[in-house]
């Protein structure tokens, strides 16, 4: 199977279906509850799709350099970009926007949680805090040298420092809309990690076993792989539902008036 072949059977197709109900949603007037509707998830999306691009982009190219993560050349066009063949890129681009699309249709049929929201300064903190706890962890045993825990460690090294000002900012916000948030990332991660089996059993591409811990999922799926899609998920769905949300729109514009002093 080839790189671009995957992509479209298994990003692309559900995108289309994914722009499909969207568009159908729109002439319905089917909103989301409590959240921004219309061009601003369009916005939200981009601006998500461009931190991806950016954000991975270095971190790929690492994994690749390095050897921890390789493509079956005879199964790319052979475009590459730094060590990564747009393949790669491509694939940063269609799986934030299926995460992206994914979040809006469950948005538009979750109903806004009956509970009143508690703003919790307290809880944000001590979210941030555990989570910088387990980057200090895996920073340390990346940059220990310790082979086997290379692709793990560099994933989260590279990935939880994004996450880090999203729970500083909306920890509260996004327990709160916990059922939306843990719809998001569950469901797209399995999918995503199911889909990869294919792609390892047709080779085309392939992990490091020297570099990873050798935990399998059904003999072939590295846990890292398995990490990696839902990290990059939680990633989507936490800035979807903060940037959207009326509750963080409303505490940004409040921050605003401070002049931006202080936690949000």
């Amino acid at each position: 199977m080839t790189y671009f072949g995957f992509l479209l059977r298994f990003l692309v197709i559900p995108i289309i279906v994914f722009l499909a109900i969207a568009w159908w949603d729109n002439k319905n007037n089917k909103s989301a509850y409590g959240f921004q509707n219309g061009r601003a998830v369009w916005i939200a999306i981009l601006v998500h799709v461009i931190l991806a691009v950016v954000y991975t982009t270095p971190w790929d190219n690492y994994l690749v350099a390095t050897g921890v993560w390789y493509y079956n050349p005879a199964l790319v066009t052979g475009i590459i970009f730094g060590y990564v063949p747009i393949e790669e890129y491509t694939f940063f681009i269609l799986e934030t926007i299926l995460a992206g699309l994914w979040w809006w249709f469950l948005a538009r049929r979750i109903s806004d949680p009956k509970e009143i929201f508690q703003s919790s300064k307290t809880a944000r903190i001590i979210s941030a805090g555990i989570l910088f706890f387990v980057w200090v962890i895996f920073t340390t045993l990346f940059f220990s040298d310790n082979q086997p825990i290379t692709y793990l460690s560099i994933t989260l090294f590279w990935a939880l420092p994004a996450i880090f000002p999203q729970l500083l900012y909306g920890a509260d916000i996004l327990w709160h809309h916990r059922k939306l948030v843990l719809l998001t990332i569950l469901v797209p991660g399995i999918y995503l990690s199911l889909m990869d089996i294919f792609a390892l059993t047709n080779t085309t591409w392939a992990i490091s076993p020297e570099q990873t811990t050798g935990i399998l999922f059904f003999g072939i799926l590295p846990l890292e792989e398995v990490v990696f899609f839902f990290i990059t998920n939680i990633l989507v769905a936490f800035g979807m539902t903060l940037l959207l949300s009326n509750i963080g729109r409303q505490r940004f514009n409040d921050w605003k008036s401070k002049h931006y002093k202080g936690l949000p």
